[in-house]
């Protein structure tokens, strides 16, 4: 019994983080309609509706403290969506607050703290002196010729909505649509969805009439500037029709009335309704009626997704990865026994090992799949941050976002957050600069910034880019030569971008005097370590008064990778193929230094060489066979390319990573280790690290002082 209450505890906390996302994006949403002055009603109903699910759930479980910031979120929402509240900014700024406090009250009741959360009775405090009245209402209503039953049937807020559009001077029509029961959900939701682009749907609700037992009927009524021609042409077809609903004439239009009381005894009860209305909640939704047929194909339709904790499929994923193994030596055992002069046995040993590998496969590519989440959810994240430091700054953003669907493993996403908040910071604070500086320079007041996700092969590129003032490279420079990370007599040694690189340098920071955002010398190198640990490298470029671009490239999975078995010294080391460009034999008489590093042309451009035996201070095994010629395995991260020559290749094999452990975790230039399916265990390397540190000029220095 405890297992089922923890089960379903664990579900109440991951669907209130959901709906506490949603009321984030539909909050951003709306600042951003609020920006354009188009504001979508919808938005307002639809967080309202998150909130008040978001209650109840609360309620059922105990969560207090969600329960009583939610019920005081919902008056408030319920004010804005019927109209007794002004959608202002002000108003805005408490709602964003809301979904922070929400997080932390959720990590509270999760964690069964009872300490008093900050902030939190300061908020429902300030939502309570919001407050709201409902206005006088005016009998607009009664210029159109509404069906009676039509109005006993609306819901609070559709009736606020009908009011509003014809306050608004918008005209009222019915489109009637005759639906097949089979299909009605999405022919449902593109009709509205085709109605929505000339106006607003009220309400829909049955007719009572249908052409046969297997349709229904279903009038919508709709507000729209459009005339009835544009309409008809738009929407009427063989199973819809539209018609506008007539105007009274002065003459006629009844006298003003108070509005009709909803406490249930002095209106009719609603029609019950073979679908939901449009602006329902839980509580207010009328019975469904369905004929048996239709029950049994509702209870047929349960819902088509399941939450699974992500520690089940790490589970699963390390049980895929030791099948692996086993695949692996499936296959070594088949040379085997084909090599001792069992042909026939080899052979069919071989073919059930490729029918594994398949199968192994497709169990593999369909466990990674399902670990896969959208990196908008990162993005929405951000851009809170943005509008909430902008606001404090007194600095107009606007931020823009592309490729959000991008999908990477949700372990990678997870650790994504705080970087990727540090660089939005530092874009505002040192990039973005106020508005005053913006126009003597001529740039548009407000500063933006650009956030752009795609996926490039097996890695998955983001891109953070703002139009500012630039990288100020002398203030680098002076800051760098101050903390003693560059000689003086090595500043004119250095290019461009080994320049701008320093700022992921610890302690490096531009700022004289620290804010409450950056200055204090941490958080450009905070991003760097926390993209290596990921397997992902920057690049950053930036330009005075134009501009900074800073480019992330991650592994799209960190979970099962194809790696390439190299031989160094003697040793066997796992290499991503993610990084894995190409190999190409070594040429010693190729190898040329230049700037104190080896290189190798390739295809017309220079290559860096990097020595894996002499990095990592290896001898060669006693008993070890002499390599012939080596090669250069080609790596490439970004914009960077590197070769690490080896002495051979042992071909390619999927490996699970294992962390090194604690003791270990600080060795640079690995990731891990792997087990290779002959009781032989073999160090993973990080390329990523590896290439950062070459191109930082400090790997030879370092490792000679480790090894002395």
């Amino acid at each position: 019994m405890t297992d089922g209450i923890d089960k379903a505890r664990e579900e109440f906390f991951s669907e209130a983080q959901e709906l506490v996302e949603s009321l984030s994006r539909n909050l951003l949403a709306l600042d951003a309609s609020l920006k354009r002055g188009t504001l979508d009603p919808s938005l307002v109903n639809e967080a309202f509706r998150a909130v008040h699910t978001l209650k109840g759930l609360a309620g059922l479980f105990g969560a207090k403290r969600v329960g009583a910031l939610s019920h005081r979120l919902e008056d408030v929402l319920d004010g804005l969506r019927l109209g007794r509240l002004a959608l202002t900014v002000e108003v805005l700024d408490l709602l964003f607050r809301a979904v922070e406090i929400y997080s932390a009250a959720l990590a509270a009741e999760r964690s069964k703290s009872d300490d008093p959360l900050p902030h939190l009775d300061d908020i429902i405090g300030e939502f309570g002196r919001i407050g709201s009245t409902a206005p006088a209402q005016k009998n607009t209503l009664a210029r159109f010729e509404l069906d009676a039953a039509m109005l006993a049937v609306l819901t609070e807020y559709e009736e606020h909505r009908l009011r509003t559009s014809v306050e608004q001077g918008l005209l009222l029509y019915r489109v009637r649509v005759d639906f097949d029961l089979a299909t009605i959900d999405k022919a449902l939701e593109d009709i509205k969805a085709r109605a929505k682009v000339h106006g607003e749907v009220i309400t829909y609700l049955p007719t009572g009439s249908a052409t046969s037992t297997d349709t229904i009927e279903l009038d919508l009524l709709l507000a729209s500037s459009s005339t009835e021609e544009e309409l008809r042409d738009s929407l009427s077809g063989e199973r819809v029709s539209v018609a506008a609903i007539p105007v009274r004439s002065p003459a006629s239009q009844p006298k003003a009335t108070a509005p009709p009381e909803r406490d249930g005894a002095s209106r009719p009860p609603p029609l019950p309704s073979l679908v939901p209305r449009r602006g329902d909640v839980v509580s207010e939704r009328a019975p469904i009626m369905e004929p048996p047929a239709e029950q049994a194909a509702a209870l047929r339709a349960v819902a088509q997704t399941v939450r699974v904790d992500i520690r089940k499929l790490d589970a699963l994923m390390n049980v895929v990865g030791e099948l692996a193994i086993v695949k692996n030596t499936l296959g070594r055992l088949a040379e085997r026994i084909r090599a001792e002069g069992h042909r026939q046995l080899g052979s069919e040993l071989h073919s059930v090992q490729r029918s594994f590998d398949r199968r192994l496969g497709e169990l593999q590519g369909g466990i990674l799949e399902v670990r896969m989440v959208p990196l908008g959810q990162v993005f929405d994240r951000l851009a809170r941050v943005v509008r909430q430091i902008g606001r404090e700054m007194d600095k107009d953003i606007r931020l823009v976002i592309t490729g959000a669907e991008t999908e990477i493993d949700k372990l990678i996403v997870e650790e994504l957050s705080d970087p990727l908040m540090h660089v939005v910071r530092n874009a505002i604070d040192h990039g973005i600069e106020h508005a005053d500086e913006r126009r003597r320079v001529g740039k548009p007041v407000a500063g933006t910034i650009a956030l752009n996700a795609f996926q490039k092969g097996n890695h998955a590129v983001i891109e953070v880019e703002d139009d500012g003032r630039g990288i100020d490279e002398r203030a680098i420079l002076r800051r760098a030569v101050a903390l003693g990370k560059v000689g003086p007599d090595d500043i004119g040694q250095l290019a461009r971008n080994e320049i701008l690189n320093l700022v992921f340098l610890p302690g490096l920071s531009t700022r004289e005097e620290a804010s409450d955002y950056s200055g204090r010398g941490v958080g450009m190198d905070v991003v760097k370590t926390n993209i290596s640990k990921l397997g992902g490298v920057i690049d950053l470029h930036s330009e005075t008064d134009i501009g900074t671009k800073l480019t992330i490239t991650l592994p799209v999975t960190l979970a099962i990778v194809s790696a390439l078995l190299v031989r160094v010294a003697g040793r066997v080391f796992a290499m991503p193929l993610t990084s894995v460009a190409e190999a190409i034999s070594l040429n010693e008489a190729e190898i040329r230094t230049l700037d104190g590093r080896e290189v190798t042309t390739l295809r017309g451009v220079t290559l860096p060489v990097c020595r894996l035996a002499k990095i990592f201070g290896l001898a060669p095994l006693p008993g070890s066979a002499p390599h012939r010629r080596g090669y250069i395995v080609v790596a490439s991260l970004g914009s960077r390319r590197l070769g690490f020559a080896v002495d051979d290749l042992h071909g390619q094999q999927d490996i699970v990573i294992k962390a090194l452990g604690k003791s270990l975790s600080r060795v640079r230039g690995f990731s891990g280790a792997t087990e290779l399916g002959d009781q032989r265990v073999a160090l993973v390397l990080d390329p990523a690290a590896l290439i950062e540190e070459m191109f930082s000029g400090e790997v030879v220095r370092e490792r000679r002082l480790s090894h002395g």
